[in-house]
């Protein structure tokens, strides 16, 4: 009942102290680090809020009475355990020491982000970074449900806390022997005959290709769906299609990736959390994306 319990903590461990110091007062407050006589009224008020004898008086030395000594083993084991948990959600006040479990997109594992999170992690080795790769949907509801801290989201969430940090260009990627490599830009139109690779359709990237065609008159061939964009890109190296893919400075050879003509071809990048505040190592790497994202 929450009338043991609102109170009670600090007269119950004043008892488990007094316990484990055989009745010596002094030495249990001193254990306590409060004054005796904070040791003192503790202990009178939890035996005046039980209304049971806790303490039997020994000319200057007092002992426990047995009720006393079978509520202290009991309250022990329980006090103890929530010293531990406490311990560690609040280990999170510390900024340059913790866990902050972190997701990011399946298009952004080369190139800049990996890069930042390397630098950070030299910067900061008393915060540990667990990674989680995956599509902007799992990302968002990873945030919402507490299983992971911070995200870069694509696109910008409207159900989390979020800010915007950049924008991803889309560019057409082809074969370096496809008979368009050689232009510098291209229209939407000039792909209207060609096959595509493309992910399922609940991933952004393949929602904005269908919409972007519509857009310019065509129903895109997809010919393969794919999950991972470094296996689409193994594809398309192989001569089995074309994609919309986010423009990566690492693009491997065998694969020309060229501009579209139009400035609406991008994704909004966003540094999202579900939480109504950040723990102490979150902030120091979201306020260190902030700065250093590009």
């Amino acid at each position: 009942m929450d009338q043991w319990t609102v109170h009670l903590a600090p007269q119950l461990r004043a008892l488990v102290a007094l316990a484990a110091h055989d009745g010596h007062m002094t030495q249990a407050a001193a254990a306590l680090d409060i004054p005796q006589s904070s040791m003192s009224r503790r202990i009178h008020a939890l035996q005046t809020t039980l209304r049971v004898p806790l303490l039997i008086h020994d000319g200057r030395t007092v002992r426990l009475t047995p009720d006393a000594q079978r509520l202290a083993a009991c309250v022990r084991g329980p006090l103890d355990e929530l010293d531990d948990k406490l311990t560690e959600v609040t280990e999170g006040a510390d900024p340059d020491h913790g866990t902050v479990r972190f997701g990011f997109p399946l298009t952004m594992g080369s190139g800049q982000l990996p890069d930042l999170l390397a630098d950070f992690r030299l910067q900061y080795p008393g915060i540990r970074v667990l990674l989680k790769q995956s599509h902007g949907t799992e990302l968002g509801d990873d945030l919402l449900n507490g299983h992971l801290d911070l995200a870069v989201v694509i696109p910008t969430p409207d159900r989390l806390h979020h800010t915007t940090i950049g924008t991803q260009q889309i560019h057409v990627e082809v074969p370096t022997r496809h008979r368009l490599a050689a232009a510098p830009r291209l229209r939407l139109t000039d792909l209207a005959d060609e096959t595509f690779i493309a992910n399922p359709p609940t991933y952004n990237l393949r929602q904005l290709t269908e919409t972007w065609c519509a857009e310019a008159g065509f129903t895109p061939n997809i010919a393969i769906e794919v999950t991972e964009f470094g296996t689409i890109r193994e594809l398309i190296d192989r001569g089995l299609g074309i994609a919309l893919l986010p423009h990566d400075d690492r693009t491997p050879p065998g694969i020309t990736e060229i501009p579209l003509t139009g400035d609406r071809y991008y994704r909004p990048i966003a540094l999202a959390w579900g939480t109504t505040t950040q723990a102490a190592p979150t902030r120091r790497l979201n306020d260190y994306l902030l700065q250093h994202f590009l």
